[in-house]
């Protein structure tokens, strides 16, 4: 079963339509609206509305008894203004659709229209989530009360991937995806003259020190699970006035490792020294944790039949060496069903993720949208060995 012309020529319009309209984390009302309107003309047989915040579900049920497949994707933009000069660039002003979030629905809407022929047996659930990019969207869902009504034996998803070729498929067994987490450390001691320091409390050395040793908690030569990447991405010191001696401090820092269990190490050993340079100094220190993002970890088995569906749609494919080090919040549905996610090739010539010129190629639409279908219906049809794999 493939997309006509027409349903690809409807799905661009739909994708340029949303890339329009970007909505950021936990805000994306109109863009869920939109979604259930054009779910709506699809048919399916249910559709759950406001899952885990503005979460649409849409449910297709088989004829029979079966296993049930979860095909997920992402409903919320980026805070970056859109430096592109297509004619279908952001309208919101400093909100895009930098991550292709908007081709990711179209790709899922995509597998509606090619679920007018419902599978032999089993269920299929399109889940369109909000707040990904936040690392906050996965969880509220899966807490929803209501998602025991669209919980699946598999959750499957996908991300487009620049600097790869375009429609290359690229898969990795395991872990997939970094955990993630942003660290806030603030500081207060009391300011004084900057004629005077000595009589006030200043962080600034503290600052410092957590700077200078933070640094030596990368660990990005490894590719396994001793890999670790600490990044600094701001500080803030006192007034700028110079005739004051600083009494606060902020420093943000994203943690990044392979597996959850490094990320409590790293954890860790980041609160010691953070805490050992306050006491130092003399000030006091609050820490806090936000964008929290568990490792994602891909099931041997749903990778196995993504490869064979691939294969079989007669696209290349290449194995990841390893994880990538970018961030997911899809591999919190893992700790609840079997899950996969592939890597679809958005171009070598393509700007990168979050770059504010980065525009999702619309031929990718058909591809990714034949490959969730696929390997929803091969899941489908798995343990039945008369079944067939892919339509």
């Amino acid at each position: 079963m493939h997309l006509s012309d027409n349903e690809i020529e409807a799905l661009v319009s739909i994708r340029r339509d949303l890339h329009m309209r970007p909505e950021l984390s936990g805000e994306e009302s109109e863009t869920a609206d939109r979604i259930f309107d054009h779910l709506t003309d699809l048919g399916p047989d249910r559709i759950v509305r406001g899952l885990g915040g503005t979460g649409v579900a849409a449910i297709f049920d088989g004829g029979q008894p079966g296993p049930s497949v979860m095909m997920r994707c992402e409903l919320d933009g980026l805070p970056i203004s859109e430096t592109g000069t297509v004619s279908y660039k952001s309208r919101i002003p400093g909100k895009g659709h930098q991550c292709g979030h908007d081709g990711h629905m179209a790709m899922l809407l995509g597998v509606a229209m090619l679920l007018r022929e419902r599978p032999a047996r089993g269920r299929a659930v399109l889940l369109f989530q909000p707040a990904e990019e936040t690392g906050q969207g996965a969880r509220a869902v899966i807490a929803d009360p209501r998602f025991d009504d669209v919980r699946c034996d598999f959750t499957i998803s996908l991300h487009n991937l620049p600097g790869h070729e375009a429609h290359q498929i690229l898969l990795k067994d395991g872990y997939v995806n970094c955990a993630s987490r942003g660290m806030r450390i603030r500081m207060t001691g009391k300011t004084a003259h900057a004629a005077q320091p000595e009589a006030g409390v200043s962080p600034a050395l503290g600052l410092a020190e957590i700077i200078r040793e933070f640094d030596a908690l990368s660990n990005t030569t490894a590719t396994d699970r001793e890999f670790s990447l600490v990044t600094i991405v701001h500080a803030s010191l006192g007034e700028k006035a110079f005739g004051i001696s600083p009494a606060d401090a902020d420093l943000w820092a994203t943690l990044r490792t392979v597996s959850n269990e490094k990320m409590f190490e790293i954890v860790a050993a980041a609160e010691t020294i953070s805490r050992r340079a306050a006491e130092k100094c003399g000030v006091t220190i609050e820490i806090t944790y936000d964008d929290i993002f568990n490792a994602c970890a891909n099931d041997v088995t749903v990778i196995g039949h993504m490869r064979e569906c691939a294969r079989a749609l007669g696209l290349d494919v290449e194995d990841l060496q390893a994880p990538l080090r970018f961030s997911e919040d899809f591999g919190e549905f893992g700790q609840h069903s079997a899950s996969g996610m592939f890597f679809l090739g958005a171009g070598t010539d393509t700007p990168a993720l979050h770059n504010s010129d980065y525009d999702f190629p619309d031929t990718l639409i058909p591809t990714g949208a034949a490959m969730l279908h696929a390997t929803m219906s091969r899941l489908i049809g798995a343990n039945d060995p008369a079944a067939s794999a892919i339509d």
